[in-house]
């Protein structure tokens, strides 16, 4: 059994409302699920080590229309697996009231997820969750503009620190500026990033109480979530035509 809540918290973790196929691997009651954003900006994991289920791989091409059937259950679910000759063809999820069937698909329909190379990184950041609360405030007072410049700078005490700048970048328009000291080792970068898909993985990580934030110079962006049993990671590249 396990609990609703858990698992919607794990496909939000990866959907971000965009990653539709997946492939959920089960190994020992730990799941792991790798993902890739359609552009392909981000590059993730999620990982649950307390997941009751038979070791397997699972092609979950729909994650909308999962979200959708786990939603109208309540309390611990049971997962159970059908399977034809070998392939698992359903995941039939129960409460106390409902008894559902998720089609899974041909694990073949599901792209391969690529590979990040880590640069070295000259920033770590701790995001407390008061942080993630006032990223995701100023992002969402300037909800139409998804330019986010996150900058190394020195503040009034000599004191390296990062600032996330939201807002067009013609010096006449509405700016937000949020500062956040922390183990900086360059100053004077400037990085563009997508504000709209650094707040949408701010949200799906809420209910973990903060996070860290990692940043190279070469543009690579790498946040870690961490709360009991379930852990997510994203590599995120800065705005621009590069792909991983």
């Amino acid at each position: 059994m396990i609990n609703k809540l858990t698992v919607q918290s794990i496909i939000n973790k990866y959907y971000l409302g965009i990653n539709e196929s997946v492939k959920w691997e089960i190994n020992d009651n730990s799941l792991s699920i790798d993902f890739m954003t359609p552009t392909k900006d981000v590059i993730g994991n999620v990982a649950c080590n307390n997941f009751t289920l038979e070791d397997c791989k699972l092609a979950i091409y729909d994650t909308k229309k999962l979200n959708s059937l786990i939603s109208i259950c309540n309390g611990d679910l049971l997962l159970e697996l059908e399977k034809r000759n070998a392939i698992y063809t359903k995941l039939k999820i129960s409460d106390l009231n409902f008894n559902l069937n998720y089609a899974l698909s041909d694990p073949l329909l599901i792209n391969k997820v690529g590979e990040v190379n880590e640069a070295e990184w000259v920033v770590k950041l701790n995001l407390t969750q008061e942080d993630v609360d006032n990223i995701i405030k100023a992002k969402s007072a300037l909800a139409q503009i998804d330019n986010m410049l996150v900058t190394t700078t020195t503040n009034l005490d000599g004191e390296n620190v990062v600032e996330f700048v939201f807002g067009d970048e013609s010096g006449h328009n509405n700016k937000i500026t949020y500062q956040i000291s922390g183990d900086i080792k360059e100053t004077d970068i400037k990085l563009p990033f997508n504000s709209d898909t650094f707040k949408t993985i701010l949200q799906a990580n809420k209910d973990m109480d903060g996070g860290e934030l990692l940043l190279s110079s070469m543009g690579l962006m790498r946040l870690n979530f961490n709360l009991e049993d379930i852990s997510s990671k994203y590599f995120m590249v800065r705005k621009a035509e590069t792909e991983f």
